[in-house]
């Protein structure tokens, strides 16, 4: 982040802008929304701003700008045509230590303006780091569409009875289970519709009759890593647990869009190299659940493919531990996408097989004579150190050796990377490549219409 997004309470606070035009007026009208105290310093300034701030209790100031004004001030505006001057505010308010904004200067800002969606108490912010203006403003219009301005008479509500919510559920993930239940609710709705007294009867009989949340644990998969790639459902999830334990095949972005308060737990696994031990894996879900948290167990892919997804399950259900499973879309189906090669194709594959490209113990494990089939595409999950003996192993039972073949490396995301060939040297081009894993190697005629394809996909 360029900028630390925070609100400030500016209410009776004094605040100088440095210019009398038009631009000014608009800052200032800001300002004054925040209940400021507000100082306008400039020779000339326009006759219904002065109107303004003095109708709000504010200070006209026809002079010329000089540091001595800043004293006291909590915050500065620099709204003039001139450059040396917004130039010389700036430079006194860094001397002074005061927050600034030079209008239209980025370089010269300490703090800048979002595009604020008002539904107060609710206030919403957006902002593209002062790089498009533009951009937040269709940001802010396409989301005052989609957000009812009752939404501020819900929250004004809801602040009558924090308090007394707070003391009869202390505990805070209990509380802001309730909150959320009735946020969602019958409550939220009474208040839409103006119907105070129902809703104020409403809320103090659910809080009466509130229970401790029981744990619960959603086992989400969060696909090969674009967020964009994840359901409604997921996100839904994600944001509201209170704990999200996620392993090494969930990308950064995804993990951006978990809730911000949530205890993060990393459990990656590598080849040859387990954070977390599976079996640890499964009795730390079942412990926190019976603490009573609302766990994200947040898997690449999807949990039930090559996830291991079903022996949490089955640990869960042996401990009575209410659960939830959210597909993810499959690396299979993301990689191949993205690198534009079909997985299935009238002209060249009827089927399509998932198989684990893991070894056990050094040695191939595959039924290999079932995954030889000239119109079949064969998709290897977490093939790439074995590839060498894999081709062989195919080779050897009647793959052709011209057999088209696409390693796709953090498929779906931005440093994406494909290398393909034939079965016979893929290992080689593949060495020489240097791709790294996470990988998916996708083996069939498909392959050939990734040429064809592929720009339809790429991102």
């Amino acid at each position: 982040m360029d900028y630390l997004p925070i609100f400030l309470k500016i209410s009776q606070q004094p605040c100088l802008v440095v210019g009398g035009g038009q631009v000014a007026k608009r800052k200032v009208t800001l300002l004054l929304k925040a209940h400021a105290k507000v100082t306008v310093l400039a020779p000339e300034i326009l006759s219904e701003l002065k109107t303004q701030v003095l109708a709000a209790g504010g200070q006209i100031l026809e002079c010329a700008y000089h540091a001595h004004y800043l004293a006291q001030q909590r915050l500065v505006i620099a709204a003039t045509d001139d450059e040396s001057l917004n130039q010389q505010v700036f430079n006194d308010c860094e001397l002074a230590n005061i927050p600034v904004n030079v209008v239209d200067a980025p370089a010269l800002c300490r703090f800048i303006f979002p595009s604020i969606i008002d539904r107060s108490p609710v206030v919403i912010a957006i902002s593209s780091s002062g790089q498009s203006p533009v951009l937040a403003r269709l940001l802010r219009t396409r989301l005052e569409s989609i957000i009812p301005a009752a939404y501020g008479q819900l929250a004004a509500f809801v602040g009558k009875f924090r308090l007394e919510v707070q003391r009869q559920l202390p505990d805070t993930p209990n509380r802001r289970a309730f909150w959320e239940k009735e946020l969602q609710g019958r409550f939220a709705e009474l208040v839409y519709n103006g119907r105070y007294d129902a809703a104020e009867q409403h809320l103090a009989q659910a809080l009466a009759t509130h229970q401790q949340h029981a744990g619960e644990v959603y086992l989400v998969g969060a696909g090969p890593g674009d967020p964009d790639l994840l359901t409604f459902k997921a996100l839904r999830l994600m944001q509201q647990a209170d704990v999200v334990v996620y392993d090494r095949l969930v990308s950064q972005p995804i993990l951006d869009l978990c809730r911000r308060d949530a205890d993060m737990i990393y459990v990656g696994k590598a080849r040859a190299s387990h954070a977390v031990p599976q079996e640890d894996i499964n009795q730390l879900l079942v412990r926190l659940a019976q603490e009573g948290k609302r766990v994200c167990r947040l898997k690449g892919g999807d949990p039930f493919i090559f996830g291991r997804g079903g022996e949490e399950i089955e640990e869960l259900a042996a401990a009575g531990i209410a659960f939830q499973v959210v597909p993810g879309i499959t690396a299979a189906s993301g990689c191949s996408a993205y690198a534009g090669i079909p997985l299935t194709h009238r002209d060249y594959a009827q089927s399509v097989r998932f198989v684990t490209g893991h070894l056990k113990d050094g040695t191939p494990n595959l039924p290999w004579s079932e995954l030889v089939h000239e119109r079949q595409t064969l998709v290897l999950y977490m093939g790439l150190v074995g590839l060498a003996e894999i081709a062989n192993q195919l080779i050897a039972n009647g793959m052709r050796p011209d057999m088209p073949v696409a390693l796709v490396s953090h498929g779906t995301r931005p440093n994406q990377q494909i290398v393909t060939g034939e079965i016979a040297t893929i290992a080689e081009k593949v060495q020489a490549s240097g791709i790294k894993a996470p990988t998916l190697t996708i083996i069939g005629d498909v392959v050939k219409l990734q040429d064809k394809l592929a720009w339809f996909g790429q991102k």
